[in-house]
This record gives C-alpha cells, sequence and structure tokens, in this order.
C-alpha cells in the first residue's frame, strides 16, 4: 500500500527499526529515536542489488522522494549505478551522451543537494545542542514552570556555566569543564555556591541525557564531597562569638576598608555582593538611609536600609577612603570598578580566630537570630532581611515599618558594640559615639 503525508506525519517509533513501503523498491524507514529517513532497493542491468539512502523525512517530501526513485530507476536501466554515483565515481566514458546527461542531471539535483541539506541540518543541530541553546531550553521548559525561585538557577548559568562551556556541544562537556567551573568558583571564596553549580549542572545533563543529547552526566560523576561539605544552614554566631570575631578583624592586616566591610555586613544585614556593589548615590547619611536598587536585589525589587549611628559613622570614613570613587569600595587597581567578590572571602579566611566554621552569609541569620530572642516583630525582621512574608499575611502586610526597623537595627549596632567591648583591648576607631578607643 503506497504512502501518503497523513501516514507519514502519523508513523510513531518503535523499540526497533522498521519500514514502511511506498512500492518501487522506495521505503522510509523509522528509528527508536523517531527519526525517519528514505531508502530505495534497486537491481542494476547486470542483476546486482543495491540500497541507497536520501536523506530524512520531512527534509525531503514524499514527492521529492518519488522523484528520486524515478530518477534513480532511469539510471540504472541505463547500465548506471546511483550508489556508485553518489559515492563519488566518475561517469564511464563510454556512456551515451544522453545516459552522461541524465547522471549529470542526478549528480546535481540529488547527490550535492543531499549533501548541502545534510551540512545544513548538521550545522542547525550543532547549534541547537550546544551547552548555551540546550541550557535556555532546560530553563523554559523545565526550570522556570516549576520552580519557586528559578532566578537562582538562571543565575548560575548567566554568571558560571555559559562563560565557561557555553560554545561547547552538550555531548562533548567532560568531567574536567566541570571541575574548572567549580574550582574558579571556590578560589573567589564561594564553596557552597561551587556545590550548587554542580547540583544545577547534573539537574541540566539529566534533562539532556532523557532527550537523548548525550550518554554521559559529567556532573553527576564528581561526587559532592570533592567539591565542598555540605552545611547546615543553622549557623548562627553566639554573642562570645560576634565579639570575638570582630576584635579579631580589627587586630588584623586586614585593609581597613575591608575591616569596615565586615563590620557593615553585620550591622545592615544585607548580602555580600549587595554592599560590594554600593555606589555613593545610593546612600543618604543625612536620613541615615541607603537605597539599594532593585536590579541589586535578589527579588529584584528595591531595598530600603535604615542605618545605625555607627553604620553612619562607618560610611563616611568609607567616604575618604574611597579617592572619590563612585564605589563605596573601589578596587585598589581601578577606581571604576568594585572589589572582587571574593575579597572578604579572603579576608575572613586570614583571620586566626577560635570561632567555629561560618560563612559570611551567616551574618544574616545571626542578626536574625538574635533580634528574634530579643523578641523584635518578626515582620520587622524579615523586612530588613528582603525577604518576602508568604501567604495571607504577605497579601495584607504591605507596612514598611520604617520607624520600627531603625529602631531595631540601632539596638543591634549597640548589642554589637556591647559584644566588642568585652575584650577592651583593641582600638577600632574613632568613628561613632560608640567607637572610641575600648
Amino acid at each position: 500500500m503506497a504512502l501518503s503525508d497523513t501516514k507519514l506525519r502519523t508513523l510513531k517509533s518503535a523499540e526497533k527499526v522498521f519500514s514502511e513501503s511506498d512500492g518501487g523498491g522506495l521505503y522510509i524507514e523509522v528509528m527508536p529515536t523517531g527519526k525517519k529517513r528514505w531508502g530505495l532497493k534497486y537491481r542494476t542491468l547486470t542483476g546486482k542489488q543495491e540500497t541507497i539512502r536520501l536523506g530524512d523525512y520531512p527534509a525531503y517530501s514524499l514527492a521529492d522522494a518519488r522523484t528520486w526513485r524515478d530518477d534513480c530507476k532511469a539510471l540504472a536501466g541505463r547500465g548506471l549505478s546511483p550508489m556508485a554515483l553518489k559515492r563519488g565515481d566518475p561517469i564511464p566514458d563510454d556512456a551515451a551522451p544522453a545516459t552522461k546527461e541524465l547522471a549529470q542531471f542526478f549528480i546535481r539535483n540529488w547527490c550535492l543537494k543531499t549533501v548541502e541539506k545534510a551540512k545544513t541540518k548538521e550545522a542547525e543541530t550543532k547549534a541547537s545542542e550546544t551547552v548555551e541553546a540546550f541550557a535556555r531550553r532546560w530553563y523554559a521548559e523545565i526550570v522556570e514552570p516549576a520552580n519557586s525561585s528559578p532566578r537562582n538557577i538562571k543565575r548560575v548559568l548567566d554568571k558560571d556555566v555559559i562563560p565557561a562551556i557555553g560554545s561547547k556541544q552538550i555531548a562533548d562537556v567532560t568531567v574536567t569543564d566541570i571541575l574548572a567551573i567549580t574550582d574558579k568558583i571556590k578560589n573567589r571564596g564561594a564553596d557552597q555556591m561551587a556545590l550548587q553549580t554542580r547540583n544545577v549542572l547534573k539537574r541540566l545533563f539529566a534533562y539532556a541525557i532523557a532527550r537523548e543529547k548525550t550518554t554521559f552526566n559529567p556532573a553527576a560523576a564528581i561526587e559532592a564531597k570533592f567539591i565542598a561539605s555540605a552545611r547546615s544552614r543553622d549557623v548562627a554566631l553566639s554573642p562570645e562569638e560576634v565579639g570575638k570575631l570582630l576584635r579579631a578583624i580589627y587586630q588584623s592586616s586586614i585593609k581597613r576598608a575591608h575591616k569596615l566591610a565586615l563590620h557593615l555586613l553585620i550591622l545592615c544585614m544585607v548580602r555580600k555582593g549587595e554592599l560590594i556593589g554600593a555606589k555613593w548615590d545610593e546612600l543618604d547619611l543625612e536620613k541615615g538611609e541607603w537605597a539599594i536598587p532593585g536590579e541589586r536585589m535578589k527579588k529584584d525589587k528595591p531595598h530600603l536600609v535604615h542605618l545605625s549611628r555607627q553604620a553612619v559613622a562607618m560610611f563616611e570614613e568609607l567616604k575618604g577612603l574611597a579617592s572619590g570613587s563612585e564605589w563605596v569600595f573601589p578596587s585598589r587597581g581601578d577606581l571604576h570598578q568594585p572589589i572582587a567578590h571574593s575579597t572578604l572571602n579572603q579576608a575572613v579566611r586570614s583571620l586566626e580566630i577560635d570561632v567555629r566554621d561560618f560563612v559570611i552569609h551567616d551574618f544574616r541569620r545571626t542578626a536574625s537570630t538574635h533580634l528574634h530572642e530579643a523578641g523584635f516583630n518578626s515582620d520587622w525582621i524579615e523586612k530588613c532581611l528582603a525577604h518576602e512574608t508568604k501567604g495571607i499575611r504577605g497579601v495584607y502586610n504591605r507596612a514598611q515599618y520604617a520607624d520600627q526597623r531603625r529602631e531595631m537595627l540601632q539596638w543591634w549596632a549597640d548589642f554589637v558594640d556591647s559584644q566588642i567591648e568585652e575584650g577592651r583591648k583593641v582600638v577600632i576607631g574613632n568613628f561613632g559615639k560608640a567607637f572610641q578607643a575600648i
């Protein structure tokens, strides 16, 4: 029974390769992957049976395939092998002029066209199977619809994955490529982010395997323990540890601006990236306010930090240290750029201090823990952390709690001061009322 366009479109793949005939030796072959390609069986004048392939459906339509079949059989009927011509064998010198003309037509219209179509398809396939193209597809089809915070994954892809391996074919990525990415992240002091990036890549390549784009998951081949030790996300420094840490910071050889930066991270309850990226035009020290624009916030929403007296005094000192730069923490080598993200992590690692292992992000948890223990309203604390309140409470609670937050952050700054004062052996500096020599 002859094929039809409807039947070709609706042919379903099976576990094994199978074919459907159109008659006259022409058939369509269906692969387990769903790929469909044309084939033709014919006999030469000598009685030898040969098989030749055209290309894929629907790149070649049913009408194309039937015309190709007729041309192939016409050649075979004149004593020429379509398979030999496709292979590149020369046209026999003793062939009749009409036969040569038919052979040349066949080469131009079928052999060369098939090669060009194959090259075009291969180029299109390669372009669609780069890490960047496939990652964008995975993000749009899988991550974004099902994830409550897809921006975190997009940030991993855009910041560390695509710049490193975006142009590589998904099937060509190796374990070495993944380790190069995670090692680079670890070198900037972000071990947990390196582990998170490996986990994102593991999910990406699992999807690539499911879509038959590769057969190997290079991220899954790297055990998590070889990248970073998983940390409890419940770490909060005790009051005594806060004091030990800050005294160690001010007694160290760390640059003065970096000492103040670490202190401000504790007082302002912001993320490291939000502080590093701070510009002077965001700060109103007379009002004691720091307005962080939405594009620099995790949730893309602007955030207002109410500055304690101590924080204002620190920013005033930093103004004098910034050498006229627009950045609060300019890079030593380029005043037009802020310090690197790894700078403060490296500063913390250089400290010799008897305090439990912690990461800079734990400063936020430390503040939240002690403010809750002191009885402050959870909504005020969550607002200071730029967290969104979920559920009905979040829908109806639109208050900014400006006065309450300002009072609470001043209490927190004074509380931190009281922990530092316990040592009374380190000169922190004359940049605020609470910071005389102690």
